[in-house]
């Protein structure tokens, strides 16, 4: 019972991020109108950019233990990722479960598209901590997806870089890293490697 209120209170969390996300995008496109310069600029409709990755899939852990502090200690798990496609593509809510030698891992990620940047928001919460983590903002780019924020950890702060590539029908790779001298170096801290579960592609609309 208590696992349930704890996931309960995540997607609650989730959505009020989403319904503040919305807020603030309507609010902008009120009072910011778009130039006439601006609106003969075509920029790509990103808004199905992660209709790849919908459904079910076996998902493969890499972490780092103790970022970023040059530990190289690393832990390994496995489980599942299942994407729902939200508002025809304009957003997606991810289920992570994992789990390994150090412990299991369940997390929730809601992605929300920006039609006026085309510029993706990555919104992640874990089980453990019931909040939303800063979102990391980004786009894809031939096939590449690379998503940043600034954080503070243990007191200082960090950048936080998000990549998702090697994408095909049927896998795709994603890495985390942090960097600690404003994106000169990059310590990879998590890698994720997903594979489709064979007759699951597109059954989570």
């Amino acid at each position: 019972m208590k696992k349930c209120l704890r996931i309960y209170a995540l997607i609650y969390s989730l959505t009020c991020t989403l319904i503040a996300c919305i807020s603030q995008q309507a609010i902008a496109q009120q009072d910011s109108p778009a130039s006439n310069a601006q609106q003969a600029v075509t920029v790509p409709d990103g808004q199905h950019d992660f209709d790849f990755e919908i459904g079910t899939w076996k998902t493969h852990l890499s972490r780092l233990l103790h970022p970023p502090t040059g530990s190289t200690t690393w832990v390994a798990y496995e489980g599942t990722t299942i994407v729902r496609r939200v508002w025809n593509g304009r957003a997606n809510l991810v289920e992570l479960d994992v789990d390994g030698s150090a412990g299991h891992i369940q997390g929730l990620s809601l992605r929300l598209y920006n039609p006026d940047s085309h510029q993706w928001s990555l919104n992640f919460a874990s089980i453990s901590s019931g909040t939303v983590d800063a979102p990391t903002v980004g786009e894809f780019k031939n096939g590449r997806g690379e998503f940043y924020d600034q954080e503070t950890l243990n007191g200082r702060s960090i950048l936080v870089r998000f990549v998702i590539s090697d994408i095909t029908q049927n896998s795709c790779h994603f890495e985390q890293a942090f960097s600690k001298d404003g994106g000169k170096s990059w310590e990879v801290n998590w890698i994720a490697t997903d594979t489709r579960i064979k007759g699951e592609a597109d059954k989570t609309n």
